[in-house]
């Protein structure tokens, strides 16, 4: 279960790369309600996501060529600058060297050989998010990989990271934990196999609800679009997989009692 307790390996950090931070800000406002407060002039735009006072996410404009609209899920690191060669040495790729967040922490933008896009945070005065898991909140995160045995040896090799297997209806599906503590406890996301050619490997971002199918219809009014319509899964709860309205998907799941 993802917590503010971050440890190597867990998601620590999650910003939106929007080319219209103003529209994006208006979308998720009127889906989660968080409010968008600026981190300063000298940010380039960026700020951060917020519900009741705690920071949930961030938000700023692209600024790689040829980025599309996207979600980027950070992992706790504590050597932004070893993580970026282990990564080029696994097969990976360095978009963006590491460099200082002023004093907030050190940062790095990287691919993993599969092509699905994520980032590090090496914290300095800034851990991480202020609040996950609770409601309107990042909960879970997903990778989806063409080679999903391969992608979880590469990110095992950076973070140390656990798997255990469960068996879905039409594939295998691994839960993800850090290498710290209970399994169960420590897990944080998953690993499932892309759904063939239409879908690229990539990070989902999963977010807590309390009725999906109303934040469906909210994301619908506002512009964006259903990916997959909300759906009962047994012992996990009610997921729908949506897109903003430039694109960047996301996901959100009303857990089921027995997981909330």
């Amino acid at each position: 279960m993802l917590s503010t307790d971050f440890v190597t390996g867990a998601p620590t950090w999650l910003d939106l790369g929007s080319p219209d931070t103003a529209a994006s800000a208006g979308f998720y406002g009127a889906v989660f309600g968080w409010d968008l407060r600026s981190a300063g002039p000298d940010a380039g735009g960026y700020g951060f996501f917020q519900r009741d006072g705690r920071t949930v996410a961030a938000l700023g404009p692209l600024t790689e060529e040829g980025a599309s609209p996207a979600w980027t899920v950070y992992f706790r690191t504590p050597d932004a600058d070893a993580t970026a060669k282990a990564v080029e040495k696994g097969g990976g790729r360095v978009r963006v060297e590491p460099f200082d967040v002023m004093d907030a922490g050190r940062m790095s933008c990287l691919t993993d050989p599969g092509g699905a896009e994520f980032a590090v945070w090496q914290p300095g005065a800034v851990q991480g998010l202020e609040r996950t898991t609770e409601t309107h909140s990042l909960c879970w995160a997903e990778l989806h990989s063409a080679d999903p045995e391969a992608a979880f040896a590469f990110y095992r090799s950076l973070f140390g990271w656990r798997s255990q297997e469960m068996e879905i209806p039409g594939m295998t599906y691994r839960v993800l934990s850090t290498a710290e503590g209970d399994p169960q406890e420590a897990s944080f996301g998953g690993l499932a196999p892309t759904r063939g050619d239409e879908e690229e490997s990539r990070w989902i971002p999963y977010f807590t609800v309390e009725d999906a199918d109303a934040i469906v219809t909210a994301a619908q009014e506002h512009g964006g679009t259903v990916l997959m319509p909300a759906a009962d899964v047994p012992e996990v709860g009610r997921i729908a997989w949506l897109a903003d309205q430039f694109g960047a998907p996301f996901a959100v799941i009303k857990p089921a009692p027995s997981t909330a």
